[in-house]
Protein backbone atom coordinates (compact mmCIF):
# COMPACT_ATOMS: atom_id res chain seq x y z
CA UNK A 1 0.00 0.00 0.00
CA UNK A 2 1.39 3.37 -1.02
CA UNK A 3 1.76 6.04 1.66
CA UNK A 4 0.84 9.51 0.39
CA UNK A 5 1.24 12.50 2.73
CA UNK A 6 -0.99 15.48 2.02
CA UNK A 7 -0.17 19.14 1.64
CA UNK A 8 -3.22 21.39 1.43
CA UNK A 9 -2.47 24.93 0.25
CA UNK A 10 -4.30 28.06 1.33
CA UNK A 11 -2.82 31.53 1.00
CA UNK A 12 0.46 29.89 0.02
CA UNK A 13 0.69 28.03 3.34
CA UNK A 14 0.41 24.39 4.35
CA UNK A 15 -2.85 24.06 6.28
CA UNK A 16 -5.34 21.47 7.51
CA UNK A 17 -9.09 21.74 7.88
CA UNK A 18 -11.60 19.78 9.97
CA UNK A 19 -14.49 18.19 8.07
CA UNK A 20 -13.62 20.39 5.10
CA UNK A 21 -14.70 23.55 6.94
CA UNK A 22 -12.61 26.48 5.70
CA UNK A 23 -13.23 28.30 9.00
CA UNK A 24 -11.25 25.62 10.86
CA UNK A 25 -8.03 26.33 8.96
CA UNK A 26 -4.85 25.71 10.94
CA UNK A 27 -1.45 26.61 9.52
CA UNK A 28 1.19 23.92 10.07
CA UNK A 29 3.97 25.13 7.80
CA UNK A 30 4.56 28.50 6.18
CA UNK A 31 6.66 26.95 3.42
CA UNK A 32 5.06 24.04 1.52
CA UNK A 33 8.35 23.24 -0.21
CA UNK A 34 10.10 22.77 3.13
CA UNK A 35 7.34 20.37 4.16
CA UNK A 36 7.61 18.44 0.91
CA UNK A 37 11.38 18.13 1.37
CA UNK A 38 10.84 16.79 4.89
CA UNK A 39 8.59 14.09 3.46
CA UNK A 40 11.17 13.24 0.80
CA UNK A 41 13.95 13.09 3.38
CA UNK A 42 11.88 10.49 5.26
CA UNK A 43 11.95 8.22 2.23
CA UNK A 44 8.45 9.05 1.05
CA UNK A 45 7.94 8.95 -2.71
CA UNK A 46 4.44 10.35 -3.18
CA UNK A 47 2.59 13.58 -2.41
CA UNK A 48 -1.09 14.56 -2.48
CA UNK A 49 -1.15 18.30 -3.19
CA UNK A 50 -4.45 20.16 -2.94
CA UNK A 51 -5.11 23.74 -3.97
CA UNK A 52 -7.78 24.64 -1.39
CA UNK A 53 -7.98 28.20 -2.69
CA UNK A 54 -8.59 26.78 -6.15
CA UNK A 55 -11.18 24.28 -4.94
CA UNK A 56 -13.17 27.10 -3.33
CA UNK A 57 -12.77 29.51 -6.25
CA UNK A 58 -13.35 26.97 -9.02
CA UNK A 59 -10.08 27.75 -10.76
CA UNK A 60 -6.46 26.74 -10.13
CA UNK A 61 -4.64 29.32 -8.00
CA UNK A 62 -1.55 27.69 -6.49
CA UNK A 63 0.13 26.12 -9.52
CA UNK A 64 3.39 27.89 -8.61
CA UNK A 65 3.51 25.84 -5.40
CA UNK A 66 3.13 22.69 -7.50
CA UNK A 67 5.93 23.84 -9.80
CA UNK A 68 8.33 24.60 -6.95
CA UNK A 69 7.77 21.26 -5.23
CA UNK A 70 8.06 19.33 -8.50
CA UNK A 71 11.22 21.21 -9.46
CA UNK A 72 13.00 20.83 -6.13
CA UNK A 73 11.98 17.30 -5.10
CA UNK A 74 11.60 13.93 -6.79
CA UNK A 75 8.18 13.30 -5.27
CA UNK A 76 5.48 11.84 -7.50
CA UNK A 77 2.68 14.39 -7.14
CA UNK A 78 -1.04 14.05 -7.63
CA UNK A 79 -2.65 17.49 -7.81
CA UNK A 80 -6.21 18.66 -7.36
CA UNK A 81 -8.33 21.66 -6.48
CA UNK A 82 -10.01 24.00 -8.95
CA UNK A 83 -9.24 21.94 -12.04
CA UNK A 84 -12.16 22.43 -14.41
CA UNK A 85 -10.90 22.61 -17.99
CA UNK A 86 -8.62 20.76 -20.40
CA UNK A 87 -6.21 23.69 -20.15
CA UNK A 88 -6.15 23.32 -16.35
CA UNK A 89 -5.21 19.65 -16.67
CA UNK A 90 -2.45 20.35 -19.17
CA UNK A 91 -1.14 23.19 -17.02
CA UNK A 92 -0.98 20.91 -13.98
CA UNK A 93 1.06 18.38 -15.91
CA UNK A 94 3.25 21.15 -17.33
CA UNK A 95 3.90 22.38 -13.78
CA UNK A 96 5.05 18.93 -12.62
CA UNK A 97 2.02 16.87 -11.59
CA UNK A 98 2.15 13.15 -12.39
CA UNK A 99 -1.58 12.69 -11.85
CA UNK A 100 -4.55 15.04 -11.64
CA UNK A 101 -7.60 14.54 -9.44
CA UNK A 102 -11.01 15.64 -10.70
CA UNK A 103 -13.92 15.75 -8.30
CA UNK A 104 -16.29 18.64 -8.92
CA UNK A 105 -15.88 18.41 -12.69
CA UNK A 106 -16.75 14.71 -12.60
CA UNK A 107 -20.07 15.64 -10.98
CA UNK A 108 -20.91 18.88 -12.76
CA UNK A 109 -19.40 18.27 -16.21
CA UNK A 110 -19.08 14.50 -16.74
CA UNK A 111 -18.54 14.90 -20.48
CA UNK A 112 -15.41 16.97 -19.78
CA UNK A 113 -14.12 14.49 -17.21
CA UNK A 114 -14.69 11.60 -19.61
CA UNK A 115 -12.68 13.53 -22.20
CA UNK A 116 -9.81 13.79 -19.72
CA UNK A 117 -9.80 10.02 -19.27
CA UNK A 118 -9.67 9.54 -23.03
CA UNK A 119 -7.08 12.27 -23.66
CA UNK A 120 -4.59 11.64 -20.87
CA UNK A 121 -5.42 8.04 -19.98
CA UNK A 122 -6.68 6.36 -16.81
CA UNK A 123 -3.21 6.18 -15.27
CA UNK A 124 -3.03 9.99 -15.18
CA UNK A 125 -6.55 10.92 -14.08
CA UNK A 126 -7.85 10.17 -10.56
CA UNK A 127 -11.54 10.30 -9.73
CA UNK A 128 -12.23 12.40 -6.65
CA UNK A 129 -15.13 10.68 -4.87
CA UNK A 130 -15.53 12.59 -1.63
CA UNK A 131 -18.75 12.15 0.27
CA UNK A 132 -20.85 13.28 3.21
CA UNK A 133 -23.37 10.68 4.46
CA UNK A 134 -22.50 8.61 1.36
CA UNK A 135 -23.50 11.47 -0.96
CA UNK A 136 -20.89 13.00 -3.28
CA UNK A 137 -19.83 16.58 -2.46
CA UNK A 138 -18.28 19.16 -4.79
CA UNK A 139 -16.70 22.64 -4.96
CA UNK A 140 -14.30 22.23 -2.07
CA UNK A 141 -16.98 20.17 -0.30
CA UNK A 142 -19.21 23.24 -0.11
CA UNK A 143 -21.93 21.70 -2.30
CA UNK A 144 -23.73 18.41 -1.69
CA UNK A 145 -25.36 16.17 -4.29
CA UNK A 146 -27.81 13.28 -4.23
CA UNK A 147 -25.33 10.89 -5.87
CA UNK A 148 -24.35 7.76 -3.91
CA UNK A 149 -20.58 7.37 -3.69
CA UNK A 150 -20.49 3.69 -4.67
CA UNK A 151 -22.71 4.26 -7.70
CA UNK A 152 -20.59 7.28 -8.63
CA UNK A 153 -17.37 5.25 -8.65
CA UNK A 154 -18.96 2.28 -10.38
CA UNK A 155 -20.26 4.54 -13.16
CA UNK A 156 -16.84 6.02 -13.85
CA UNK A 157 -15.23 2.61 -13.74
CA UNK A 158 -17.33 1.79 -16.81
CA UNK A 159 -15.79 4.88 -18.45
CA UNK A 160 -12.29 3.57 -17.84
CA UNK A 161 -11.24 5.14 -14.55
CA UNK A 162 -8.70 3.07 -12.58
CA UNK A 163 -7.95 5.24 -9.54
CA UNK A 164 -10.40 6.81 -7.11
CA UNK A 165 -9.66 8.76 -3.95
CA UNK A 166 -12.48 8.67 -1.42
CA UNK A 167 -12.78 10.91 1.63
CA UNK A 168 -15.56 10.53 4.17
CA UNK A 169 -15.82 14.27 4.88
CA UNK A 170 -17.25 13.75 8.36
CA UNK A 171 -13.99 12.05 9.34
CA UNK A 172 -11.53 14.34 7.57
CA UNK A 173 -9.16 16.03 9.97
CA UNK A 174 -10.90 14.52 13.00
CA UNK A 175 -8.32 11.80 13.80
CA UNK A 176 -11.14 9.39 14.61
CA UNK A 177 -10.22 6.56 12.26
CA UNK A 178 -10.95 5.97 8.56
CA UNK A 179 -14.24 4.86 6.98
CA UNK A 180 -13.23 1.20 6.80
CA UNK A 181 -16.70 -0.19 6.18
CA UNK A 182 -17.30 2.21 3.30
CA UNK A 183 -13.93 1.39 1.75
CA UNK A 184 -14.58 -2.34 2.05
CA UNK A 185 -17.91 -1.84 0.28
CA UNK A 186 -16.31 0.14 -2.55
CA UNK A 187 -13.55 -2.44 -3.00
CA UNK A 188 -16.10 -5.28 -3.01
CA UNK A 189 -18.35 -3.45 -5.50
CA UNK A 190 -15.76 -2.14 -7.97
CA UNK A 191 -12.36 -2.94 -9.42
CA UNK A 192 -10.82 0.50 -8.95
CA UNK A 193 -7.56 1.11 -7.11
CA UNK A 194 -8.94 2.84 -4.05
CA UNK A 195 -7.01 5.60 -2.31
CA UNK A 196 -8.30 6.09 1.24
CA UNK A 197 -8.36 9.57 2.74
CA UNK A 198 -9.66 11.06 5.96
CA UNK A 199 -9.59 10.11 9.61
CA UNK A 200 -6.27 8.26 9.73
CA UNK A 201 -4.87 8.61 13.25
CA UNK A 202 -2.46 5.72 13.91
CA UNK A 203 -0.20 3.09 12.41
CA UNK A 204 -2.96 0.56 13.21
CA UNK A 205 -5.26 2.46 10.85
CA UNK A 206 -2.70 1.90 8.09
CA UNK A 207 -2.59 -1.82 8.86
CA UNK A 208 -6.39 -1.97 8.74
CA UNK A 209 -6.60 -0.08 5.44
CA UNK A 210 -4.03 -2.36 3.86
CA UNK A 211 -5.95 -5.41 5.07
CA UNK A 212 -9.12 -3.94 3.59
CA UNK A 213 -7.46 -3.81 0.17
CA UNK A 214 -6.80 -0.10 -0.30
CA UNK A 215 -4.17 0.60 -2.94
CA UNK A 216 -2.94 3.73 -1.16
CA UNK A 217 -3.69 5.98 1.81
CA UNK A 218 -3.46 9.75 2.14
CA UNK A 219 -2.28 10.98 5.54
CA UNK A 220 -2.63 14.59 6.63
CA UNK A 221 -3.35 15.81 10.13
CA UNK A 222 -2.05 12.61 11.78
CA UNK A 223 1.44 13.57 10.59
CA UNK A 224 1.14 17.25 11.44
CA UNK A 225 -0.20 16.51 14.93
CA UNK A 226 2.45 13.87 15.61
CA UNK A 227 0.04 10.92 15.80
CA UNK A 228 2.12 9.23 13.10
CA UNK A 229 5.75 10.25 12.85
CA UNK A 230 7.93 10.41 9.77
CA UNK A 231 10.29 8.01 11.57
CA UNK A 232 7.47 5.47 11.77
CA UNK A 233 6.63 5.96 8.11
CA UNK A 234 10.26 5.35 7.20
CA UNK A 235 9.77 1.75 8.31
CA UNK A 236 7.04 1.09 5.74
CA UNK A 237 7.89 3.38 2.83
Amino acid sequence: MRIIPAIDIMNGQCVRLSKGDFNTRKVYQEDPLAQAKAFEDAGIQYLHLVDLDGAKAGTVINKDVLYNIARHTKLTIDFGGGIRTNADVQSAFDHGASQVTGGSVAIQSPEIFNEWIQTWGPEKIILGADCRNRKIAASGWLEDSAIDVVSFIRNYETKGIKYAVCTDISRDGMLGGPALDLYKEIIASTGVKLIASGGVSSMQDLTDLQAAGCEAVIIGKAIYEGKITLEELKTIC
